[in-house]
């Protein structure tokens, strides 16, 4: 017995040598996943056959990926105010869930690298369902609320200046406004502070699989809102950059063609950064 548990020491020192170097990790909210990347190489004092060593440099490469995915999703930014670095400090039960998550990600790529090394990239979706991350930190609403009516003293376009369809999703430009701040669960607002869209006015279920919206850096990146999105310029950024604000006049159309065709109901949104 005594000799197992030596045999178990000189295992862990030789993998914990092997934890070197890291790579930062960050959030892709175009796809609403996380990627890091671990290395390991063995220790060079621990004598081992080839394949022994590469072994334990794998080891040691998925247990720097998982360390480097769990820093990168406690800097996400759950809404504007809240991390979920925040919310595994309050709460036992969200940090034993995300720290599971994080054990649980897939690995994508792997292999040998140079100098005798092994190199690791681990995945996890922000969304995807029960049991997921977004369902560990985003809270179920007690109700469903309805989307706010326009102003009454709107009038909504002509017929012929939109598609006899309808819209198929929304693009909010807040290019030119600074750094937009993403969040899983983000918030638009019309100039007056009123929210127009947010996780209240949506189906939870299904925003837990999808997600709310995606992020991108031109209209050839925004898939999500669809072959005919409405359009939309935000006239500047609230609460810390993640809230982006429309005018009252493009809050109102906004709301009016989603009575139309439901694209925020169907959370066909991106956010141009």
């Amino acid at each position: 017995m005594l000799r197992h548990f030596k045999l178990l020491g000189v295992l862990v020192a030789a993998i914990l040598f092997a934890m070197s170097a890291t790579v930062d990790a960050e959030p892709n909210w175009n796809t609403n996943t996380i990627q890091a990347t671990g290395f390991g190489v063995p220790n060079p004092k621990f004598s081992a056959t080839p394949a022994q060593a590469m072994a334990m440099a794998r080891v040691a490469a998925i247990a720097d990926a998982q360390r480097n995915l769990l820093a990168a999703v406690q800097g996400v930014q759950v809404d504007s105010e809240t991390t979920v670095e925040n919310m595994m400090v309050s709460s036992d039960i969200i940090r034993t869930r995300v720290s599971g998550l994080v054990k649980g990600a897939r690995i994508v790529s792997e292999g040998e690298v140079a100098g005798g090394g092994y190199s690791v990239t681990m995945e996890m979706p922000m969304f995807g369902g029960s049991g997921g991350l977004a369902d560990t930190v985003i809270e179920r609403p007690p109700v469903v609320e309805p989307f706010p009516q326009p102003t009454p003293e709107y009038r909504p376009p002509v017929v012929e200046s939109r598609p006899s369809y309808g819209y198929t999703g929304l693009i909010v430009d807040c290019r030119g406004l600074g750094t937009i701040n993403p969040v899983m669960s983000p918030v638009i607002k019309n100039a007056n502070g009123q929210k127009i869209y947010g996780h209240m006015n949506l189906d939870y279920d299904r925003i837990i699989v999808e997600g709310m919206a995606t992020y991108a850096a031109d209209t050839s990146q925004a898939s999500r809102a669809g072959g005919n999105p409405l359009v939309v310029k935000a006239i500047g950024l609230d609460d810390l950059n993640a809230t982006p604000v429309l005018s009252n006049e493009d809050a109102d159309l906004v709301l009016y063609e989603n009575s139309q065709s439901h694209f925020l109901d169907n959370i066909a949104v991106v956010f141009l950064y």
